[in-house]
């Protein structure tokens, strides 16, 4: 019985020791093209006034994984549901980068900035604003799709107009 037992032991080990020796994930989980899609909270305003609604949108972008460290580019095309009050907040066009770390192989927690350019309606008038993004967020991967939850926040100096977003986003890499 000790002989088997030992036999039992040392085969389960055998087997399991190149399992314990493999890289537990993919060095490339996260790079590659991707599409996604992006819904969620978008608050627009000045000086602490401001305006609720729902923002949704597309974007593209493009992630190199360098072990542990992902760099990306991105953009995005977004409307927003803020009409109150004779202000419309309408289209606005982002591009910039992202920079992450990998945590447990299949997690993303990432950085991001880049120029956005975004279309706000007064009293009819439309008016196109540049700025600054800034923000970060979760990733996650599910195999050849992902999931995420985003805050960015957005600074249009010449209007002095900020905006704040709460997004979550499902998207596919290819």
């Amino acid at each position: 019985m000790r002989i088997l037992a030992t036999s039992a032991l040392a085969l389960m080990a055998a087997t399991a020791a190149p399992a314990f020796a493999q890289d537990t994930g993919s060095t490339d989980t996260f790079t590659g093209p991707r599409v996604e899609a992006v819904a969620g909270w978008d608050h627009v305003g000045a000086q602490g006034d401001g305006e609720d609604g729902l923002v949704y949108g597309a974007a593209i972008g493009f992630d190199k994984q360098l072990g542990h460290i992902v760099l990306g580019a991105e953009g995005e095309i977004t409307g927003s549901t803020v009409d109150d009050s004779g202000v419309h907040a309408g289209r606005d066009l982002y591009a910039g980068g992202r920079v992450g770390f990998v945590v447990g192989n299949s997690t993303l927690i990432y950085g991001k900035g880049g120029y956005t350019n975004a279309r706000v309606s007064f009293s009819g008038t439309g008016v196109n604003f540049d700025g600054y993004r800034i923000g970060g967020g979760v990733e996650h991967d599910f195999g050849r799709f992902y999931g995420k939850v985003e805050y960015r926040y957005s600074r249009y100096e010449d209007a002095d107009l900020n905006r704040d977003q709460v997004v979550a986003g499902v998207g596919v890499r290819f």
